[in-house]
């Protein structure tokens, strides 16, 4: 073990190694995976001095509680998450969107998330992990990826192999914001629909299931009628992707998503409103809002725009 290293105490929800996940897999059965919310990802690990496809563990709901053995070590969290720092007797509140330093014997005791799902642990430093494919991302479901494709689990010890030495304070003000309408393009299979079930799918309001996980997003609501076929044959799937399955329910195929499915497809969500489609847990109202291909990369373009900005805010 390096003298550098956390203990888990406590696992927390889905506690995972993630990066920015794997590209060119899809025609061997390998999604992305990688963090969920993109722009949560980079931030944590900018605000701790780190490059951009850096490790880092995301966690659900709950996170880890976590101590930590070692040399003085940058640690920052983000989302909308609250979390504790203890160093001996004393118990700080923490704050997302900031660097903190753990030194020797410091626990980290995440608690949960406010009102959305995913939370991220960036380190100035370098996890021992094993990469597959070029890539740290847990999938749980195919058991690829770090820790043995597996969640992180009370108990383990995960080493350091590299402290960035950068103990500058960095901050950035930011605020999780909520958007009214997850915006979507119509779908390869758009026209299996009835032009009532298309008017209900943008009109009506659909509430995220409690069946929802990294691979997908059921939604309960209005059935949506399917006028050609239930069932297609199997065909490649893309993350965000909406099918509608037999019984008139969506679900969104999300980042650990299978590459193929045999359900018509009515959309899918524009990249630029992904992660806060993630951040939705269950029981939130979703309603959609067809836009075109054109308006799709105009907000994707500033959606990225927005994310380099604030990237840079932090010194």
């Amino acid at each position: 073990m390096n003298k550098n290293y956390f203990e888990i105490i406590r696992a927390g929800i889905n506690s995972t190694f993630q990066d920015l996940g794997r590209n060119h897999l899809y025609h061997i059965g390998i999604p992305f995976s990688g963090a969920m919310d993109n722009r949560n990802y980079l931030l944590a690990n900018k605000l701790t001095g780190n490059n951009h496809n850096h490790p880092v563990i995301e966690f659900a709901y709950q996170g880890p509680h976590l101590k930590y053995y070692g040399s003085p070590i940058n640690i920052a969290i983000t989302g909308d998450v609250s979390f504790k720092i203890k160093k001996g007797d004393n118990l700080i509140d923490g704050k997302c969107y900031q660097s903190f330093i753990l030194e020797n014997n410091d626990e980290l005791d995440i608690i949960s998330t406010n009102k959305s799902v995913y939370g991220y642990l960036s380190i100035s430093g370098t996890f021992d992990l094993k990469f597959q494919w070029s890539s740290c991302s847990t999938n749980t479901k195919a058991n690829i990826g770090s820790n043995g494709g597996k969640k992180i689990g009370i108990g383990q010890k995960f080493s350091i192999k590299q402290i960035n030495n950068d103990f500058s304070k960095k901050r950035l003000v930011y605020i999780n914001s909520k958007i009214e309408k997850i915006r979507v393009l119509r779908g390869t299979n758009f026209n299996y629909f009835s032009d009532e079930a298309k008017k209900m799918f943008f009109e009506k309001e659909f509430t995220v299931s409690k069946l929802s996980d990294r691979m997908g997003m059921r939604l309960e609501g209005p059935k949506i009628e399917n006028i050609i076929d239930t069932n297609i044959k199997s065909e490649g799937l893309v993350k965000g992707v909406i099918q509608i399955t037999s019984d008139g329910n969506p679900i969104i195929m999300l980042s650990d998503h299978g590459t193929i499915g045999g359900y018509p497809k009515i959309g899918v969500i524009i990249s630029a409103d992904y992660d806060k489609l993630v951040q939705l847990p269950p029981g939130s109202r979703i309603r959609f809002q067809q836009v075109e291909l054109s308006d799709a990369e105009n907000l994707f373009k500033l959606y990225e725009m927005e994310t380099q900005n604030l990237i840079y805010q932090i010194k």
